[in-house]
């Protein structure tokens, strides 16, 4: 399996920095929010406990687990996604603090929560035993690990090759979807942790593939990058992959069964 220990990773990270600060990711994020609902609700996060939420973008698995009574911190590089958390926490009248961090350096001490999670967030940094074992390091024992991961065979893991194929990743780094498969959580957590998991589906809808294709190529940053370099043959091949992908009768809208990981587990 490829690693990141031959990669710039300071490099590689200011450029995903820069790349899910283009477009405006909490566009995408408002879509995918019944997502971080429902780990919120696996992980059993109770009220009063601490809670991380770390790559937390606009806020999803923040503003759900304060929801339901938990003391939140939400950690991302992106300032912009953190302030749109904020502006939602509020409209909620939800206290939850919003700052910027590093999934691969937590700033906090050990066994700091009583749980931690992350929403399609810490799959996207590139040291994923580093990531791991500062998501271990930040959480008490016994307490509770909830992570919702991309699989490689869903749509989204389809939709990240249709991109690589123009766009090639850069070299040396493990894909994100590995984090949607139990093998390799087992790998980068070890015994740390003693996992559930759970295979779910969202769904996206969109009025046509050209919406889908507009929607993700304006808002979603590595899309948007890809696409600036690419041009229309990705564009094509994304609205082809939409088609492809569609559960629904042609023509009309579209509905993507997008796979993803579900795992819960308690802190060793």
């Amino acid at each position: 399996m490829s690693t990141a220990a031959s990669t710039d990773l300071t490099a590689v990270k200011a450029r995903q920095q820069a790349t899910w600060a283009s477009g405006d990711y909490a566009e995408i994020a408002t879509l995918i929010v019944p997502v971080a609902e429902r780990l919120v609700d696996a992980a059993d996060i109770r009220a009063g406990w601490t809670v991380l939420d770390v790559a937390t973008g606009s806020g999803n698995a923040a503003i759900a687990a304060a929801r339901a009574g938990a003391i939140v911190t939400g950690v991302d590089y992106v300032p912009a996604l953190l302030q749109r958390g904020r502006e939602r926490a509020a409209a909620e009248r939800l206290a939850v603090d919003l700052h910027v961090g590093d999934a691969e350096a937590l700033a906090f001490h050990d066994a700091s929560f009583d749980a931690t999670l992350s929403v399609f967030g810490s799959m996207f940094a590139p040291d994923h035993r580093r990531t791991a074992a500062e998501i271990l390091r930040v959480t008490r024992p016994g307490g509770t690990i909830g992570l919702a991961s991309w699989t490689p065979d869903g749509f989204i893991g389809a939709m990240f090759r249709a991109v690589g194929a123009h766009v090639p990743p850069p070299s040396g780094l493990p894909s994100p979807t590995l984090w949607g498969t139990e093998e390799h959580l087992a790998e980068i957590f070890g015994d740390g942790v003693i996992w559930t998991h759970r295979t779910r589906t969202f769904t996206f809808r969109f009025a046509s593939a050209a919406e889908f294709v507009e929607r993700f190529g304006t808002y979603y940053g590595p899309t948007l990058r890809a696409i600036e370099a690419a041009g229309g043959a990705l564009e094509r091949d994304l609205e082809e992959l939409a088609l492809e992908w569609n559960r629904l009768e042609r023509p009309g809208p579209i509905a993507l069964h997008a796979e993803y990981l579900e795992s819960v587990g308690v802190r060793a």
